[in-house]
């Protein structure tokens, strides 16, 4: 992206309304309608997550992942989940930044832990590149095909 982004990661009560809206329906708008993959969203961890998000010099939401904290999700690790680029910002190069970005914030945030995520099974030479390895059979998920992978 040519302009500036402004990262930010923050937990669910920090959220704004519009920003929380703006999550929401990106979130909606890829996983649900664009991937046809019908399952609950709003699954109540969003209540205990740190949300990590970049927005470009006008503000617009451009990227967004949600960190999971030990024992949310998996018992001895965290996790990395929703991760977005809207339909507008792809190929923009912002997939790598903010998967780097995922990585390092849950380093901060849980040190010493080991980070999980649920792949889309199309997706894994992707997380690869950041010291994910695969730790399941591949299992559907909405209609699509996911594997876990752990790092560390």
């Amino acid at each position: 992206m040519p302009n500036p982004l402004q990262w930010q990661c923050h937990g669910f009560t920090d959220f704004t309304p519009q920003g929380l809206y703006q999550v929401l329906q990106l979130r909606d708008q890829v996983f649900v309608v664009e991937q046809q993959s019908i399952y609950g969203d709003i699954d109540g961890i969003d209540l205990d997550c740190w949300h990590l998000s970049a927005r470009d010099a006008s503000g617009r939401l451009v990227a967004y992942a949600r960190l999971v904290a030990p024992g949310v999700k998996y018992p001895d690790a965290t996790a990395i989940g929703r991760v977005v680029i809207p339909p507008y910002a792809r190929g923009s190069g912002l997939a790598k930044p903010l998967m780097q970005q995922a990585v390092q914030q849950c380093e901060q945030l849980f040190p010493g832990c080991a980070i999980m995520l649920s792949a889309q099974q199309d997706k894994l030479g992707f997380y690869e590149q950041f010291g994910f390895r695969s730790v399941s059979q591949p299992y559907d998920d909405g209609g699509i095909l996911h594997v876990d992978m752990r790092r560390g």
